[in-house]
């Protein structure tokens, strides 16, 4: 009995102190190079995969029509491309957070499913009306309409299927403009 007692006190105030004593001293894993904490994606994984299930509608309320998959085309190049990508040109920094930013317009390993294709679209239209914690993925329901964030949601579902040209136009990555140079100046002439 006295064995027990040592071993609940120990699991009860020990290793809670060492916990904290582990984070507070910054010996926790929290640079994006930095290996994840033991299940750290099935732990957060499970609890959004739960929330979107109970909260996530269940259809789109606006057809996936050329005029809304334009519309959340242009949506995607302003506001989502950055960290995604573009049409066949991928993110130059989405790769390095953590957790990566999926490259929404490339094929998954082993399967012809295109970026988030296979999710529902209520489900897109969750994470981006709500963002996700801890990821990089903001939350977009202050920032676009509702039917803005549909939109971009009807887009990313249809990315494996052909998409009207401008639609496709408009995700192609946009070439900088080259930036004017003001002309040379002269070096001034010396006098006689």
């Amino acid at each position: 009995m006295r064995g027990f007692v040592l071993g609940l006190i120990v699991g009860c105030v020990l290793v809670p102190v060492a916990l904290f004593a582990w984070f507070r001293y910054g010996h926790a894993p929290v640079a994006v190079a930095d290996a994840p904490l033991p299940w750290e994606r099935r732990i957060t994984h499970a609890a959004l995969d739960a929330r979107i299930a109970r909260e996530a509608p269940a259809a789109a309320p606006i057809p996936a029509d050329e005029e809304n998959l334009v519309a959340g085309a242009e949506i995607y190049r302003q506001q989502c491309a950055a960290c995604h990508g573009y049409h066949s040109a991928p993110s130059s920094f989405g790769p390095h957070m953590a957790p990566a930013a999926p490259p929404l317009w490339e094929k998954h390993h082993n399967s012809g499913v295109v970026g988030v294709s296979d999710d529902p679209v209520g489900e897109t239209y969750w994470k981006v009306a709500n963002g996700i914690r801890l990821s990089g993925m903001p939350s977009f329901k202050d920032v676009l309409t509702g039917t803005q964030i549909w939109q971009v949601s009807l887009l990313l579902s249809e990315a494996d299927k052909p998409l009207p040209p401008a639609a496709l136009d408009l995700l192609r990555p946009q070439l900088p403009m080259p930036v004017p140079q003001p002309p040379a100046r002269r070096a001034p002439r010396k006098s006689p």
